[in-house]
């Protein structure tokens, strides 16, 4: 039986970007102490083994590096943590990461997820990120000499000031920088961030060109050797996200911190933002077999789909091959309508 994945939400950033809806809280001296020795308390309360274990945020980095090493060595003893583990920390490349990235390196973490966002200064600064690309540069290079070569970075496509040619930029800048991950995602206005009440003033691509990005990205990605395995990852081979993968797989998996989800026993349950433990409900449903089966370009079985899907390959939306049927870049775009049609 595969091995589940292990999640630790650190909540703290500096200040709250203005398109994010992930729960975070401003960062404050003394608060990431406290907060660790809490998600210590709260490890004990579970038992499991494990080959994955991903600090997500929030910004991880921003505590202090010990505080991560406190957090795997308490989950190193109280459970099974495969010595192959990928144990990956998401970092904020505005940061000077050097000693941090040499520490989380002596801590066994192997895998680093960098906010780049864009290559592009001004939409960095227009996404509130104050690191330019000389930071992020900088930082792959830190992680390099520190030991870590799996290294991912975050691309956001359909974002303020962006065009298709500065899309191609951050795209020339990716493949010199030659990492083995990219997660691109389009940018979602969500309701209670800065951006959905700046909504009508914001300088956005319309959405055709959003979408004519989204199939550039995945073509040029594609040809210097990042291949899409899901909507907004890509990879070299043998460089998939082994953690983020189980989430699509339906493979088990704790999260421990305020907002972290967990799925473990057909059931899901979530920390609330007061560390009460809260049911979700049951996991792991046809429904969910196919609605997150079909991120992945490897799709689904056939078998499981009760619907008729005939008419979404004939539109160029969907493809079937040795009983699979999986999603198109083009069907990507407008999954949650094909996947509602399905479900």
């Amino acid at each position: 039986m595969e091995k589940a994945g292990l999640y630790f939400h650190i909540p703290f950033c500096k200040s709250k970007c203005p398109y994010c809806d992930f729960y975070s809280v401003k960062y404050c001296e003394g608060h990431d102490e406290a907060y660790i020795n809490r998600v210590k308390e709260e490890i004990k309360k579970y038992s499991g083994s494990f080959d994955t274990v991903y600090f997500g945020g929030g910004t991880p980095s921003i505590i202090k590096p010990h505080l991560i090493g406190e957090a795997l060595n308490a989950a190193r003893k109280q459970f099974d943590i495969d010595k192959n583990s990928e144990i990956t920390i998401e970092c904020n490349p505005r940061e000077e990461l050097r000693e941090n990235l040499k520490q989380y390196k002596s801590y066994g973490i192997n895998r680093i997820s960098l906010g780049m966002q864009s290559a592009i200064d001004k939409e960095r600064f227009a996404l509130g990120r104050s690191a330019g690309k000389k930071e992020v540069e900088r930082a792959i290079t830190s992680a390099r000499e520190a030991g870590i070569e799996n290294i991912s970075l975050d691309l956001m496509l359909g974002i303020p000031k962006q065009t298709l040619s500065s899309l191609d930029e951050s795209l020339d800048f990716i493949d010199k920088m030659k990492v083995q991950h990219v997660s691109a995602y389009m940018l979602k206005i969500e309701e209670g961030t800065k951006f959905f009440e700046m909504r009508e003033r914001l300088d956005l691509p319309d959405e055709d060109t959003v979408s004519e990005m989204y199939l550039k990205t995945v073509k040029a990605l594609g040809e210097i050797g990042l291949k899409q395995y899901e909507i907004s990852n890509f990879a070299r081979e043998g460089y998939e996200s082994r953690h983020n993968t189980k989430y699509w797989r339906l493979v088990p998996y704790l999260g421990i911190g305020k907002s972290a989800h967990s799925f473990r026993g057909g059931r899901r349950f979530y920390y609330d933002r007061n560390f009460n433990i809260i049911d979700d409900g049951e996991g792991g449903t046809t429904e969910e077999k196919i609605m997150l089966g079909l991120r992945l370009t490897k799709g689904i079985d056939k078998a499981i789909i009760s619907k008729p899907y005939e008419q979404f390959i004939k539109m160029g939306l969907m493809i079937e091959s040795n009983g699979r049927i999986a999603l198109t870049p083009e069907g990507m775009l407008v999954s949650n309508t094909v996947i509602n049609a399905l479900i």
